[in-house]
């Protein structure tokens, strides 16, 4: 079978699919002050009732509400101060019809209070006595013992990703240490004789590494560890010898070049070498980047990616950032939404059917909406990717989308 016979494109569709066929990296426990932004591989099942007490939500007075019924500015309520709850101290007193005791925010309510009155809706007599203006609800500006979080039940789920806000529950639980997906290791080489090191002056036809930068780059904003293991030139043994250490030290491999149908790109063949190996996609029905490979050996996933650095990057951004979220354990239904906004397009697009076309957008701000600008430019000119904010996507079956449509801009 030749190259040419094998190059078949396969929807983007199937192409997500397939992605989660690959297995998720392995586990370790981290310190929870080292777990932001990975992804939980565990349940979190909460140890305890959260609050513990019931607690003060204001600054004022700790009541029985029966107390304050019917008080108004008219008529207000004499109550009798018994005290202050201290902060973080267990009150010693208990309340009684007819008394109060002054309490902060977070304080620990007294046994017979079942609520709050601010501040601001009381005022003193003297040492001993206080007026109340409005009357109090039962568990008013109260949060009472597990209101937030209960014993034995599911907090957080496996699959999540770990933001500020979930460290601070964890915090607030006591947990110390989280258990999480490991970040998967991403194994970056580029192929062909025109690259070279970009510390290299290039001679004529030659190009730098570009792509290994903007990889790494993208790896590391996705999660991943960058491991980059140089240039291999178009020599099968070479790109076979790099393979076979990235599939031994990395989770996924990803190759820059090699992969259209030409006969100095060995990229299949260097797959096809490893014996247990299975190209699963040669061409993908996008543009641009359809001439991308995605290969399984060892149960990793191999992609061969367009030479072009604008091609391999909106390739990345639409095909391999998901796969790394997918074996990193993010939850199926979480892949690719944070990747995200609502804008409306500021021009007509035209398009090609039987293919979904990718067109880089630059996000304006005008008269409270969000117009997504296309960035005009040959798609491998590097500064339409550095003028772009993310991508529109423009449907197969599509033949081009209208000003003023509304359309999803995937994120750089």
């Amino acid at each position: 079978m030749t190259d040419r016979e094998f190059f078949k494109v396969t929807s983007l569709e199937t192409v997500l699919e397939l992605i989660h066929t690959f297995p998720c990296v392995n586990e370790e426990i981290l310190p929870l002050n080292q777990s932001d932004g990975r992804i939980l591989s565990r349940d979190v099942i909460s140890k305890i009732d959260l609050p513990e007490f019931n607690r003060s939500t204001m600054d004022g007075y700790a009541v029985q509400a029966r107390s304050t019924f019917g008080a108004s500015e008219n008529m207000p309520a004499l109550l009798t101060i018994i005290g202050t709850i201290e902060m973080g101290k267990v009150p010693t007193v208990s309340v009684n019809a007819g008394e109060v005791v002054r309490i902060t925010t977070g304080g620990m309510l007294p046994e017979g209070a079942d609520s709050v009155v601010m501040v601001e809706h009381a005022q003193t007599l003297d040492e001993h006595t206080l007026e109340i203006f409005k009357s109090a609800a039962p568990l008013q500006h109260v949060t009472e013992i597990g209101e937030d979080f209960q014993k034995g039940k599911k907090i957080l789920s496996k699959g999540n990703r770990i933001r500020p806000q979930e460290m601070g529950v964890l915090a607030a639980l006591g947990e110390t240490r989280v258990q999480v997906y490991k970040q998967p290791v991403v194994a970056i080489i580029s192929s062909g004789d025109e690259i070279v090191p970009i510390e290299q002056t290039p001679g004529l036809s030659q190009l730098r590494d570009v792509n290994a930068h903007t990889l790494t780059g993208l790896v590391r904003l996705s999660g991943g560890v960058p491991l980059y293991l140089g240039i291999a030139g178009d020599d099968l043994d070479e790109l076979h010898g790099l393979c076979k250490k990235a599939l031994v030290e990395a989770d996924m491999v990803l190759i820059s070049g090699g992969s259209s149908v030409g006969s100095r790109d060995f990229t299949i063949d260097v797959i096809q070498g490893f014996t247990d190996a299975e190209i699963l996609v040669h061409g993908v029905s996008i543009s641009p980047g359809k001439p991308t490979i995605l290969a399984r050996s060892k149960q990793k996933a191999i992609w061969g990616l367009p030479g072009q650095v604008a091609s391999a990057m909106v390739v990345f951004h639409v095909m391999v950032r998901p796969m790394l979220e997918a074996i990193n354990g993010l939850s199926k239904n979480r892949i690719g939404t944070t990747h995200e906004v609502s804008a409306v397009l500021s021009r007509n697009l035209a398009s090609v059917q039987g293919r979904e076309d990718y067109v880089r957008v630059k996000l304006v701000h005008q008269q409270n909406q969000v117009y997504a600008e296309p960035i005009l430019g040959k798609s491998g000119l590097i500064h339409t990717m550095v003028k772009a904010d993310g991508l529109v996507r423009i449907d197969t079956n599509s033949e081009g989308l209208d000003k003023g449509a509304p359309v999803k801009v995937i994120l750089f």
